[in-house]
């Protein structure tokens, strides 16, 4: 219908994927986050090869297979921290925490709000912990073995929900690291309780802009590969091209707009400018046609 293959697509959106991973990594570093949100998006990608022809595919039914987007957000500057593709494992989970890590600035350890997942626990634990030597509790006998803790300053709490029936039951909030008020210190500078609802909200924008996440749907991208490739390109064009109408900031005065039209009242900000990690709304165009250099790479991640 537009003279374009699909197959030119496809290959344009594996070389785009690349440069636009390697652009994130370069710019993504070093960012004072004080909350991260941590959720996982239920999707349905294709398993089976790529067939000959279109006879072929009528005659062979494609097989689908459950995954899940893993996906990281600072509440506060709306920045897309980590997104990832897999199962619902502990070393699915493990890579997510990982990324953050990566972002992250160094010595920063920010509040972390996550569902139920059990995994996100073992995983903070593990980036998050030390080594602790218990005192000796008698004058003589063994030395107690050190112990694997978790930081002092990490607060880690869970928004816990309950089913009955497919219907949403109840609601409870638990703190597994540090203490619940030095949780609701952290959240009361925005006036926020325990909750996941930006990173709920965030998945909402994955369906509506990454089309393989839907579970019925015309794309060639229904593969894992495909799958990760529009979630790269999605995460940079959300991060520094789509201005964020939460974040807009008000003009000082009213600019006239080049026609008849009403003056200007917002100016526009994307996530990565309300980060402070770029000074000015990117297109598209510009991310593509940039050149990335070697960034350099912190020492122990």
């Amino acid at each position: 219908m537009f003279e374009v293959d699909p197959n030119t697509v496809l290959a344009w959106l594996g070389e785009a994927a690349d440069h636009l991973t390697t652009f994130s990594q370069y710019r993504l570093h070093d960012v004072p986050v004080l909350k991260v949100q941590l959720d996982e998006l239920f999707a349905v990608r294709s398993e089976g090869e790529k067939l000959q022809d279109r006879e072929a595919e009528a005659r062979e039914p494609v097989q689908h297979s459950p995954a899940w987007i893993w996906v990281a957000i600072d509440p506060v500057s709306k920045l897309l921290l980590a997104i990832d593709l897999g199962e619902r494992t502990l070393a699915m989970a493990q890579r997510p925490v990982h990324h953050v890590v990566q972002v992250l600035a160094p010595g920063c350890v920010p509040l972390f709000l996550t569902d139920g997942l059990k995994h996100y626990t073992t995983a903070l634990l593990t980036h998050f912990g030390q080594w602790v030597q218990p005192p000796c509790r008698r004058a003589k006998g063994p030395v107690p073995k050190p112990r694997w803790l978790p930081q002092p300053a990490l607060l880690y709490a869970q928004v816990v929900k309950r089913y009955r029936c497919r219907r949403l039951a109840c609601v409870s909030q638990r703190v597994v690291f540090g203490t619940r008020a030095g949780v609701k210190q952290m959240l009361a500078s925005q006036g926020w309780h325990i909750n996941t609802a930006f990173v709920e909200r965030v998945n909402l924008t994955i369906r509506h802009h990454v089309s393989a996440v839907g579970q019925r749907v015309l794309t060639a991208c229904k593969s894992a590969e495909g799958l990760h490739q529009q979630l790269h390109l999605f995460q940079t064009y959300y991060n520094f091209c789509l201005p964020h109408g939460s974040l807009r900031v008000p003009l000082p005065q009213r600019r006239p707009t080049k026609g008849n039209g009403t003056a200007k009242r917002w100016q526009p900000c994307t996530p990565a400018r309300a980060a402070g990690v770029i000074d000015r709304v990117w297109s598209l165009r510009e991310v593509l046609l940039c050149r990335v250099p070697p960034w350099p790479q912190r020492e122990g991640l």
